[in-house]
C-alpha cells in the first residue's frame, strides 16, 4: 500500500483588503486550491474585524477549496473578527481553531492511521513530514 501525504498550506489572512492586495492575495493561495482535496489553513491574527469584502474573500477561498473537494480552516481569529462571523453566520461553514497548530492537525483527524501530511507556510516547506502531538499522544496509547 502507498503511504498517503496529504499537504497542508497555512496562510496569513491579509489585514488590510484593497483591490490590489485581494488580488494579490487570490493569486497567492490560488496555487495552494489548485491542488487535488487541498487543505488551507488561514492564520487570521492581527485581523481584528471583518468587513464585506473579507467576508467574501473567505467564502471565496472555501468555495475554490470545496471544488476540489478540499477544506479552509481558520486559526487565531480574534473575538471581534468571531463575533462577526457568528452574527452573519459564517462561523457555521469554518472550523475554527485557537492555534496554527490544533488547525493543522484537524486536517489529519479525518484519516485512520497515522498519516504523515506536509506543512507548507506561505509557500515553504516547514518539514518534509510533520506528525501531530497529539494525535502522536492518541496513537502511543493504543
Amino acid at each position: 500500500m502507498i503511504p498517503v501525504t496529504r499537504a497542508v498550506t497555512v496562510r496569513q489572512f491579509p489585514q488590510t483588503l484593497n483591490s490590489a492586495e485581494r488580488r494579490s492575495f487570490l493569486l497567492e493561495i490560488g496555487l495552494s486550491l489548485s491542488a487535488d482535496r487541498p487543505c488551507l489553513v488561514l492564520d487570521c491574527l492581527g485581523l481584528i474585524g471583518l468587513d464585506r469584502r473579507a467576508l467574501l474573500l473567505l467564502l471565496n477561498c472555501l468555495e475554490q477549496a470545496m471544488k476540489r473537494n478540499g477544506d479552509v480552516r481558520l486559526a487565531r481569529v480574534s473575538p471581534e473578527a468571531r463575533s462577526v462571523l457568528q452574527s452573519t453566520g459564517v462561523d457555521r461553514l469554518f472550523k475554527i481553531y485557537d492555534s496554527v497548530a490544533e488547525a493543522e492537525c484537524s486536517f489529519r483527524r479525518g484519516f485512520a492511521g497515522a498519516v504523515p501530511f506536509q506543512v507548507v507556510h506561505r509557500g515553504s516547506p516547514r518539514a518534509a513530514e510533520h506528525h501531530c502531538p497529539a494525535m502522536q499522544a492518541t496513537e502511543n496509547a493504543a
